[in-house]
C-alpha cells in the first residue's frame, strides 16, 4: 500500500496525485509540488489516503512543502501578472494579424513557462508570435490551442437551468455526449435547446443517460401491443418514463378509449436493453441511417399539405446535420488540452 493525496492545479481541474511524505495536510490545504512543467502551486482535494500500489502511475511524485504565506503571497502575484501577460500577448496577436482568439494566460509557480491558451478555426503559423512574447516577457514561452468546451469551463458562466456551469464549478473531465442520450430522453433534437453555452451538446446529457436507459427498457415502445392484468387488449399510445405510467388505446366497440395504467399492470414484450461497447457504436450508425431515410421518404411527398410535410423534413434534417456535426467537432478535439502536467 501507498499513501496518497490528490492535488488540483485549477478551478474544477483535474486532479493529480502525490506523495505526502511525512506531511500533515487536509482538504483545501495549499501545497507545493513538482510536475512535468515546472514546480507548482495546487490545493489538496481529499484527505490523505492509502492505496494498493498497483493503481498509482509510477514514478509517484512527491509533495515538495506545504505551501507558506510567501508561496500564497507569490501565487496571487502570479495571478495579477497574467492579466498584464494576456493584454501584452493580445496586443501582439493583433499586430501579426492572426487569426486566434486568446482565452488565457497562465504563469507557472516559478515563473519558468507562460502558457497562453487560445482558439482558432484551423491550425496557426505563431513562430514569430512566440519569438516576439519571449523578447518580452524573458522565459520559456508556450502557445496551446484549446477546444470550445476548454474555452468555456475557463471562463465560466451561467447555463439554461439558471446554475454555474457544470464544467466550470465541478466537472473535472469532459465525457463524450451523443445524440443518442437526446432520443433516450425523448428530449427536441432541436440544436438551441441542447446545445450549452460551448454550442456543443451539453454535458448534462451524459449524468441521467444510464437511469434513462434503464427506465425506458422497462417500458413498452409507442405503437406497441400490451395486454392489461384482465385480458383487455390495446395499442400504446404515448408513455411516462419517470413516472413508469403508460397510456393505452383500445377498440370498445365502435369508439376509441384511452386508460393510464402503472406499467407493472400491463403485459408486453420487453425491450432489450442498450449494449455497451462495439455494438453501441453499430446501434448508433443504424440509427443515424433510419433517420436519414425516414427523412427523405418524408421529403419525397407531393402537392398541398404534404408539400409543407416536405418543408418541415427539410428543417428536421438540417437541425439533425447540425447536431451531428456538433458530435463530430466534439470528437475531433478529442481530451481537454488544460490539463496535461
Amino acid at each position: 500500500m501507498v499513501k496518497i493525496i490528490g492535488v488540483r492545479f485549477r478551478n474544477a481541474g483535474k486532479v493529480y496525485y502525490f506523495d505526502p511524505k511525512n506531511y500533515t495536510v487536509k482538504s483545501g490545504d495549499h501545497v507545493i509540488v513538482e510536475t512535468a512543467r515546472g514546480v507548482e502551486y495546487g490545493t489538496v482535494i481529499g484527505s490523505v489516503r492509502e492505496v494498493d500500489e498497483k493503481l498509482v502511475v509510477q514514478p509517484l511524485k512527491s509533495v515538495i512543502r506545504v505551501a507558506t504565506e510567501e508561496d500564497d503571497a507569490k501565487a496571487k502575484r502570479n495571478r495579477e501578472k497574467e492579466k498584464d501577460a494576456l493584454k501584452v500577448c493580445q496586443e501582439k496577436i493583433n499586430k501579426h494579424g492572426l487569426d486566434m482568439k486568446l482565452v488565457d494566460a497562465e504563469y507557472t509557480f516559478d515563473n519558468n513557462k507562460v502558457l497562453f491558451y487560445f482558439t482558432a478555426d484551423g491550425r496557426i503559423d505563431f513562430r514569430e508570435l512566440v519569438k516576439d512574447l519571449a523578447s518580452v516577457f524573458k522565459t520559456r514561452i508556450e502557445l496551446r490551442q484549446i477546444g470550445v468546451r476548454d474555452e468555456t469551463k475557463i471562463l465560466g458562466g451561467i447555463g439554461i437551468c439558471g446554475r454555474v456551469l457544470c464544467c466550470n464549478s465541478y466537472l473535472s473531465e469532459f465525457a463524450p455526449v451523443s445524440i443518442k442520450m437526446a432520443k433516450e430522453q425523448n428530449l427536441s433534437l432541436n440544436p438551441t435547446k441542447i446545445s450549452g453555452a460551448c454550442g456543443r451538446l451539453m454535458c448534462c446529457l451524459k449524468n441521467e443517460e444510464d437511469t434513462y436507459e434503464y427506465l425506458n427498457s422497462r417500458l413498452p415502445g409507442i405503437g406497441d401491443s400490451v395486454t392489461t392484468l384482465d385480458g383487455q387488449k390495446g395499442v400504446v399510445s404515448s408513455v411516462n418514463v419517470l413516472r413508469q405510467r403508460v397510456k393505452v388505446l383500445f377498440d370498445v366497440e365502435d369508439e376509441k378509449e384511452i386508460q393510464e395504467f402503472d406499467v407493472a399492470d400491463l403485459k408486453f414484450k420487453p425491450r432489450k436493453r442498450k449494449e455497451k461497447g462495439k455494438n453501441k457504436e453499430k446501434e448508433k450508425e443504424k440509427d443515424k441511417e433510419k433517420d436519414k431515410g425516414e427523412k427523405n421518404k418524408e421529403k419525397g411527398k407531393g402537392g398541398g399539405k404534404e408539400a409543407r410535410k416536405g418543408n418541415a423534413s427539410d428543417e428536421e434534417m438540417k437541425e439533425l446535420e447540425e447536431l451531428e456535426e456538433m458530435e463530430a467537432l466534439d470528437k475531433k478535439e478529442g481530451k481537454s488540452k488544460l490539463d496535461d502536467e
